[in-house]
C-alpha cells in the first residue's frame, strides 16, 4: 500500500534560537517526531523565526498558502510573556479556530508541568492547512503530539489534505468507519 505524500510546515520561534544565542531544538524534535510514528513520505519546510508577530503571520500564511503545507506547527512563543505573540499571529491568519486542539494541549500538559495552565496554544484552519502551536521544549512537544495526535489526521482529511497514516506500532490514529481507506 502506497502512502499519500504529505508537506509539513514546520516554524521555530524564539528571538535567541533565530539570533543564533543558542542552539534550537524544536525543528529537531518535530522531525524526530514525525520520522517516528507517520508512514507518509514527508516534505518538511522548516523556519526559524524571531517572535514578531507580523512575521508569524507572514510565515504560517506563505507555508499554508504558497508552501501548500497541509500541517503546521509552530514551537514556542505561546506563553504570557510580552514577546510571545505565536497565537495571537496564528489567529490572526485563520480561517477557522478548533478550540479543542488548544485545550486537548494544555489538558495534555497539565498532566506533567503545573505552568501549562499559562499556555495559549491554539489550533486553527487556513484554507487546506491545520495549524497547532506547540511548547518550546522537545520533551513537551512530544509529549503534546502524543496526547492530541490522534485526531490530527482525520481533521487534515476533512480540510482537504493528505490521508496521513501512522506507523501502528508508535501511535493511533482515528478516523470515523466512513472516512477509513479501504485496501484495494
Amino acid at each position: 500500500m502506497t502512502h499519500d505524500p504529505v508537506r509539513i510546515g514546520l516554524v521555530s520561534i524564539s528571538d535567541r534560537a533565530s539570533s543564533g544565542a543558542y542552539e534550537d531544538k524544536g525543528l529537531p524534535a518535530l522531525q524526530a517526531w514525525f520520522g517516528e510514528v507517520l508512514a507518509n513520505p514527508v516534505e518538511f519546510v522548516t523556519r526559524l523565526i524571531p517572535d514578531e508577530q507580523a512575521l508569524i503571520e507572514a510565515t504560517l500564511i506563505e507555508l499554508a498558502d504558497r508552501e501548500k503545507c497541509s500541517l503546521i506547527l509552530t514551537t514556542g512563543g505561546t506563553g504570557p510573556a510580552p514577546r510571545d505573540v505565536t497565537p495571537e499571529a496564528t489567529l490572526a491568519v485563520a480561517h477557522k479556530v478548533l478550540p479543542g486542539f488548544g485545550e486537548q494541549m494544555r489538558a495534555v500538559s497539565l498532566k506533567y508541568v503545573p505552568t501549562a495552565i499559562l499556555s495559549r496554544q491554539v489550533g486553527v484552519t487556513r484554507g487546506a492547512s491545520l495549524i497547532l502551536n506547540l511548547p518550546g521544549q522537545p520533551k513537551a512537544i512530544k509529549e503534546t503530539l502524543d496526547g492530541i495526535f490522534a485526531a490530527v489526521p482525520y481533521c487534515v482529511d476533512l480540510v482537504g489534505g493528505p490521508y496521513l497514516e501512522g506507523r501502528p506500532e508508535t501511535i493511533a490514529v482515528f478516523r470515523p468507519k466512513s472516512a477509513l481507506r479501504t485496501s484495494s
